[in-house]
């Protein structure tokens, strides 16, 4: 077991497990934030339940740990890549042979966790340690979206998480194995809907409050 931990395909094969649980959390996410489309009463009590229950305290750690894990198996695995390519590697034009998406993953994953911290700050501190500073948690995030620049930003931030999953979500069933020519091509298209889905529904969520408070 620990022969193929320290393997490289284990290294992938654990950077793979834990972005697809990055994934599900993503999807999880986005549900709760829709209901801010519902009404603020709904969204309130939704985040006081996520706050208070002793199982969603113990999802935010492991959430944590499935985060760091997998920042930290990519950079392992991004550094291994590199140094195993030959020195005219620079020089081989990639691009017939591999997507843009494919080829910038850990660009995209470093601007992606630029905004995770960005919302940690704006988001995630505030609601746990300044209940007294705030009127309610739905007027905590939607009061961000009244802000040009912060909008703008997030739907950026979005739009790099669509490049990343975009590739991320088949690239991980690929590297567990399921990747014959017919599941491949599946795993792309079902990839690239989700990808849409999860960043289109956040996006909007964005658009759709900076253009309440404009009117």
């Amino acid at each position: 077991m620990t022969h193929f931990i320290n393997s490289s395909i284990g290294k992938k094969v654990i950077m793979s497990l834990s972005g697809l649980f990055l994934i599900v959390f993503l999807l999880v996410h986005l549900g709760i934030n829709l209901l801010l489309f519902v009404s603020e009463e709904v969204f309130n009590e939704v985040a006081h339940f996520m706050a208070v229950n002793p199982i969603m305290f113990v999802m935010q750690h492991v959430l944590a740990l499935g985060f760091i894990i997998h920042i930290i198996y990519a950079l392992v695995t991004s550094y291994l890549n590199m140094k195993a390519r030959p020195v005219g590697y620079a020089v081989i034009d990639r691009s017939k042979s591999s997507s843009w998406e494919s080829r910038n993953m850990l660009i995209t994953g470093a601007l992606v966790f630029s905004f995770l911290v960005l919302h940690l700050i704006n988001y995630f501190f505030k609601m746990k340690f300044g209940e007294a500073e705030i009127a309610s948690d739905y007027v905590l995030v939607t009061d961000l979206f009244k802000e040009w620049y912060f909008t703008l930003i997030y739907i950026i931030s979005f739009v790099l998480l669509y490049l990343h999953l975009n590739h991320a979500f088949q690239s991980a069933f690929q590297t567990l194995g399921l990747n014959n020519s017919k599941w491949l091509k599946r795993w792309k298209i079902i990839g690239t809907i989700y990808a849409l889905i999860i960043c289109l529904g956040f996006i909007s969520i964005a658009a759709c409050f900076f253009a309440r408070s404009i009117v």
